[in-house]
């Protein structure tokens, strides 16, 4: 019996913490969640009380509706989606291009691509406003895709690179014996063996792209063409009325 309760305490305790730990860092966001529905009255006379007394869904119908975060939601999927595709397209070709025809300086090709990770994003914010605006990029979708892409892709030809080399060249040679050309090679061969490669490739692009926040506040001036993101960053110390926005 004393050995089953050891064993039993020595897997309870653990859980037991880890528990605890998951319930503290869940609560601030449970926090927000309940407070979300509770009304302004109740937010204003009592906001210590956890459970909401008059339960309210006016501050989501307002946000979504009244202010538009729909619409922002929606431009947010176009300039993620724009991205990614973008993205796919023009890094795909080139990781396999440095892998089978440049496979000495690939390596070193992709570290000088990576590379342009190492500098903060803030330190170009000036420089590319200024290349938009003399575009007349300025508060275009374009414009903020082009940027974006300027980040995305040395970063998916860098995790591309790396997925296409794991490709047997075998494989590719036998396509060739069946007179099959480079680009059909790379396009029924090699890229299906990468499949989840480029799924992952893409997924982080989009996620990237999605949470963006800098350029996407300097380059969007019109309420009605924000992203997401920068929608939401408007109405902080805002009433969330119609008018302020």
């Amino acid at each position: 019996m004393i050995p089953v309760l050891r064993k039993l305490t020595s897997y309870s305790i653990p859980y037991a913490f880890l528990g605890m730990l998951a319930v503290l860092a869940t609560f601030p966001l449970a926090w927000i969640i309940i407070s979300s529905v509770k009304s302004s009255t109740e937010l204003a006379s009592n906001s210590l009380s956890f459970w909401p007394r008059d339960f309210t869904l006016e501050h989501y119908r307002r946000v979504l509706f009244e202010l538009g975060a729909i619409r922002n939601l929606g431009n947010s999927l176009f300039i993620s989606l724009s991205t990614t595709v973008l993205t796919i397209a023009i890094s795909a070709p080139a990781a396999y291009g440095i892998v089978r025809f440049y496979p000495k300086v690939g390596q070193r090709l992709t570290q000088v691509l990576i590379s342009t990770y190492m500098f903060p994003p803030i330190l170009l914010a000036v420089p590319y406003t200024i290349i938009m605006i003399t575009l007349g990029l300025s508060n275009t979708y374009f414009g903020l895709v082009l940027a974006y892409l300027s980040f995305s892709i040395p970063y998916a030809v860098w995790m591309l690179t790396a997925f296409y080399q794991t490709v047997p060249i075998e494989i590719e040679e036998a396509a060739y014996v069946d007179r099959a050309g480079r680009v059909r090679t790379f396009l029924s061969i090699a890229s299906p063996v990468i499949l989840p490669g480029i799924v992952a490739t893409a997924v982080c692009t989009f996620s990237n792209a999605f949470n963006e926040f800098l350029f996407a506040l300097l380059f969007i001036n019109s309420s009605d063409r924000m992203p997401i993101a920068v929608a939401l960053y408007s109405l902080s110390g805002s009433e969330c009325s119609t008018g302020a926005r």
